[in-house]
């Protein structure tokens, strides 16, 4: 019920082209009060640029027709409107196409089913005005090829069946700005898109690409050209309050003709700008237009001149003639730097060309009597036009592959558009961006790369911990803990160490852990060592002076064969103390405890056979007594030999079940490995401790019942004092040697050793020592039994 609409440009022929550009970039705004019949649109802003997209197509369509190869004999007509870029005149103009543009409706008895008027229609520049014409027109299955049309939703073939197109799809150029702007370090960005299907998918689409690759977006706004300039004026604001130094523009060039605007009105400047291919290939902005007849705005634009119709009495422009020559002239109607997307029309004129040919049968000439259908044309779309390869994949979009400019100002004011790299999807992943970074030029002429991050990356050592409520690129660097390490920047989390390494000062390495045991190269070590030693030549010196003196009273008195086998014992106690200085081995764990055990049995039953002599030796002098009889030197022997096989016994049953074995002890220390021996079998070590202790309390008891039996030299008494020693010592060794660290546990054990068997040493054998060395005349048997006291206990 509309008025019909004429093409701006048009020529008759067999077969007829549609072709849909946006030759202005806006129109006025109104309110209709739908009283009346709407206005046409008025357009306004001249956009040089479709200008340029349909004179290619009229160059291809112009070439084809006189070609002697493809479509012979068939002339190819076109008819082209002007869209504005609106979507509801898109929608207009695309049925008007479709059914011819008739003035008169079709009389009710005729048939409603006929071919479509065009076989193809080239188009539109834009996403959203493209998805309203492949909305309409898909149901008739009539091509539609568009040259700059980039949504990823247009992919849909549920949706827009008929839709091919000669650029691809936003879906790889989002994620190839998302891999650009990750590659330059830039993990901190703004966002700006236009707010049409264009801009917020392929937004969209870039913000879950950016996102997955740990990109956060410090804003994301949005406008069209024409919104309010309030709008335009708090996005300026917005960017004025962001700390990102990068900005990702998702606009078509319209929108950025605005914001440039503005940036320059508010002097903002020193922002890196990376941006989609509506704009990046744009040399200028849109030149504004009157409402004047399209070629007449054309003209006066390019030329700079007026008609003297549109001329007013204050004007001085000169005045246009219609022989003005295009040499000299340059803007961006003679601007090439849009020669891919010239090629991208080129190259959706010669599919159909190539489709048309392949449906109506040519040889030398082609056939008219063929009936053309869209739908047929559709299928027949070639791959490949003159050696240049076009593919349309099951989607209808071809190959992905993207050239990276870079904006590079010249001295005479020119800014020149250089290839940088190239983003190519048929490659492996990790290939799919090439970039030559010494060519680059940055923002205010910078050699060096911007950097745009919300927080500074966290050096190794260091492990992000976001600030709550901020994005996830906003964090403060938490130094690792001891025994973790980040050996990476912007770690996320600290790895800790293996238990046999600890970090390092500054928290990046991992370094293996000081092994810490009882050396004998260490001050304690070598002291307990001579300690050890002193006490073994001590004993052996008593020995000697024993043997050479073995016939006098003193050494024969109460069994001098227990007393040498007493020091001997004595000797193993100074000398097993040294199995417990160095490295522990299998061998040294076993040895250590289980020699420790015997020698100590062996020598604290010499003891108790000592004191069970004494004991029995008075009882044998009562009157009838037989006890001599009972408890003579083979009973003794016996005695501490049965005592001792005790001890062996439980020792071998210790070693065979569960014996001792060296281990790591890491949770003393956090920095420091202890090597020592586990017990094995705690049941094991305490049944040998145990032992010892009940052998010592039923020594310590026998010479306690001794002590008082008249006797001038009575060695009970010197047991009994030597057995206080050696417990009292054992019971302060228990809790020492539970509380004491790593080594010192050790030390402390040997320690009570050397103690206790010191203990034995000094007071059982050095006064009979000073008795046979200082006082060799009470040296006798006489004075031995004699009943005064020495009084030396």
């Amino acid at each position: 019920i509309g008025d019909p609409e004429n093409p701006l440009l048009s020529k008759d022929g067999d077969i007829i082209l549609g072709g849909m550009f946006s030759f202005h970039t806006s129109w006025k705004d109104r309110k209709d009060t739908y009283t009346h019949k709407p206005l046409p649109l008025q357009c306004t802003s001249l956009n040089f640029r479709d200008l340029q997209f349909a004179q290619a197509m009229l160059f291809a369509i112009e070439e084809i027709n006189n070609s002697t190869d493809l479509l012979p004999g068939v002339t190819l007509g076109y008819k082209i409107f002007n869209t504005c870029g609106n979507v509801a005149r898109s929608v207009g103009l695309t049925l008007a196409l479709a059914n011819g543009n008739e003035i008169v409706s079709v009389p009710s008895k005729a048939s409603c089913t006929r071919p479509a008027h065009v076989q193809a229609i080239m188009g539109e520049t834009s996403s959203s005005p493209t998805i309203a014409i492949a909305t309409v027109i898909g149901p008739f299955y009539v091509p539609v090829i568009s040259h700059f049309a980039t949504c990823a939703c247009l992919s849909d073939k549920t949706k827009y069946p008929s839709f091919l197109r000669t650029i691809p799809s936003d879906y790889y150029q989002s994620r190839a700005l998302a891999h650009l702007v990750k590659y330059f370090g830039w993990t901190w960005v703004g966002a700006i898109r236009t707010n049409n299907d264009y801009g917020n998918n392929g937004m969209a689409t870039f913000t879950e690409t950016a996102q997955r690759l740990g990109i956060c977006l410090e804003y994301s706004v949005s406008f069209f050209r024409t919104d309010p300039s309030d709008k335009i004026r708090e996005i300026i604001r917005t960017i004025k309050a962001s700390t990102s130094k990068v900005i990702v523009a998702f606009l078509s060039h319209k929108e950025m003709d605005v914001l440039i605007h503005e940036f320059s009105y508010h002097n903002l400047s020193g922002y890196q700008w990376v941006g989609s291919e509506s704009w990046i290939f744009d040399s200028q902005t849109s030149l504004n237009s009157s409402n004047n007849e399209l070629f007449t705005e054309f003209w006066e634009a390019l030329f700079n001149c007026k008609f003297r119709q549109s001329m007013s009495s204050a004007d001085i422009q000169r005045e246009c003639t219609g022989d003005e020559d295009l040499n000299g002239v340059k803007n961006s109607f003679t601007d090439m730097s849009l020669m891919p997307i010239f090629n991208n029309v080129y190259k959706g004129v010669y599919a159909v060309a190539h489709a048309l040919h392949n449906t109506v049968s040519c040889n030398k000439t082609c056939s008219n009597n063929v009936q053309l259908d869209p739908f047929t044309v559709s299928l027949k779309l070639t791959n490949t036009i003159e050696g240049d390869e076009v593919y349309f994949n099951e989607n209808g979009d071809p190959a992905a592959k993207y050239e990276i400019i870079n904006w590079q100002p010249r001295e005479n004011g020119i800014v020149e558009f250089v290839t940088v790299g190239l983003y190519d999807t048929s490659l492996a992943a990790e290939k799919q961006l090439n970039l030559q970074n010494k060519s680059l030029i940055w923002a205010r002429n910078s050699k060096q790369v911007p950097v745009s991050v919300c927080s500074e990356k966290c050096p190794p050592g260091k492990r992000k911990v976001l600030q709550k409520g901020r994005p996830v690129c906003c964090y403060d660097c938490i130094r690792c803990a001891e025994g973790e390490i980040s050996n990476i920047t912007d770690s996320a989390t600290c790895v800790r160490c293996l238990p046999e390494f600890w970090s390092n000062e500054r928290r990046d390495t991992c370094i293996k852990k000081e092994a810490v045991f009882l050396s004998y190269e260490e001050i304690m070590g070598a002291l307990l060592t001579a300690a050890s030693l002193f006490g073994t030549c001590m004993t052996a010196s008593v020995i000697l002076i024993f043997f050479k003196y073995r016939k006098t009273s003193i050494v024969r008195a109460n069994n001098s064969e227990l007393s040498f086998l007493l020091l001997f014992s004595l000797i193993l106690c100074f000398l097993c103390s040294l199995t417990f200085i160095g490295k522990p081995s299998d061998w040294s764990c076993m040895l250590r405890h289980t020699a420790f055990g015997i020698t100590f049995v062996l020598c604290i039953s010499c003891l108790l056979g000592k004191t069970m002599v004494v004991l029995m030796a008075f009882r044998a002098t009562l009157p009838g007594s037989n006890v001599k009889k009972w408890f003579g030197h083979a009973q003794q022997r016996l005695c501490v030999l049965g005592f001792t096989l005790i001890q062996v016994i439980i020792c071998i049953i210790w070693l065979t079940t569960s014996p001792p074995f060296p281990s790591k002890n890491f949770k003393e220390f956090k920095d420091k490995i202890i090597l020592e021996c586990a017990l094995g079998s705690a049941v094991g070590y305490w049944a040998v401790i145990g032992y010892i202790g009940i052998l010592a309390m039923l020594c310590f008891i026998f010479a306690f019942l001794a002590r008082k039996l008249p006797d001038n030299f009575n060695e009970a008494k010197f047991i009994t004092f030597s057995m206080l020693i050696f417990c009292a010592v054992w019971i302060t060794f228990i809790p020492a040697y539970v509380s004491s660290p790593g080594k010192f546990s050790v030390a402390v054990e040997i320690f009570a050793i050397l103690a206790s068997s010191f203990g034995l040493l000094i007071c059982i054998f050095i006064p009979k020592c000073y008795i046979i060395l200082m006082k060799p005349e009470k040296n006798t048997k006489k004075n031995m039994m004699g009943k005064k006291s020495l009084h030396l206990f």
